[in-house]
């Protein structure tokens, strides 16, 4: 075992089971993404330890959305299963956050129904993108946006958005991984949100929101608005390259600090704002 593997805690016990809820926020410039990862430093990794700790057995999380190395989360979901029955979830909370705060936070506890699961219920998640735009860089913001000292063109930013609306295959913004059975994992996604806003301050805030995403989508599309802002694309050429699939088309990856899971939502209530 190394400082980074999660704790190891009996196994849980059979029996009656009580599925909770949680919502998450963290910074995740510390953590190596949100899955553990045996060996280093994970939110996964830390949050399921200290969650075992309390509980008394292992615990295994699944999460609305497995976000990379240095991506945060305003409000995260994850799901799992104990048998303590008389656990408070309040205190739960409160003993979760004394271990992992203040990089993560649990803001939220509920008891769930066994048929909901934190990825597979949600319909939709909303991503937020922060792009501070000005010549000098803000110490209080380098954590959390991405400097860009040029000036950008900001309405041909929003231009841009539009080609990206609606159901489309996103190849072009991301890879396309091998399914177990080796054929290719499908990267059609349904966007219904796609806007960048002026938050003053020369602070950008670029908003997404979709069914699902696909590995490193968001920091593509990001980086690819961000090259329309300076001029070295045009907001016509974006659906373009949508449609060639062609990742090579499509601009760099934005840096993952600037990236942040915000909401998640569900039938009938979301995980956070927006």
């Amino acid at each position: 075992m190394t400082l980074f593997d999660v704790e190891e805690h009996p196994a849980a016990p059979r029996g009656p089971s009580r599925r909770i809820c949680l919502v998450v926020a963290y910074d995740g410039s510390p953590f190596h993404g949100f899955a553990i990862n045996p060996g280093v430093r994970t939110v996964a990794g830390t949050l399921a330890a200290a969650l075992g700790t309390v509980l008394g057995h292992e615990v295994e999380l699944t999460c609305a959305g497995r976000t990379d190395k240095g991506v945060h989360a305003q409000a995260q979901v994850v799901t799992f299963d104990t048998t303590t029955a008389d656990v408070d979830l309040a205190a739960l909370a409160r003993s979760a956050n004394k271990m992992c705060g203040p990089t993560i936070a649990v803001t939220d506890a509920a008891d769930v129904p066994d048929d909901f699961d934190a990825r597979f219920s949600a319909t939709a998640r909303r991503y937020r993108y922060r792009v501070l735009n000005r010549i000098a860089p803000d110490p209080f913001l380098a954590g959390v946006a991405w400097h860009v000292g040029e000036p950008l063109a900001l309405p041909n930013m929003v231009l841009a958005c539009d080609a990206l609306i609606g159901e489309h295959d996103f190849a072009a913004f991301c890879r396309r991984p091998k399914r177990r059975d080796g054929e290719e994992a499908s990267l059609v996604r349904r966007v219904t949100e796609a806007s960048w806003y002026d938050d003053g301050g020369g602070q950008l805030r670029f908003e997404i929101e979709a069914s699902s995403f696909c590995h490193q989508m968001v920091r593509s599309v990001v980086g690819t608005l961000v090259e329309v802002g300076r001029g070295r694309k045009h907001a016509g050429e974006v659906l373009g390259i949508v449609r060639s699939g062609d990742r090579q088309r499509a601009g760099d990856l934005a840096p993952p600090h600037g990236l942040a899971l915000w909401t998640v939502r569900y039938p009938g209530w979301s995980s956070g704002e927006g």
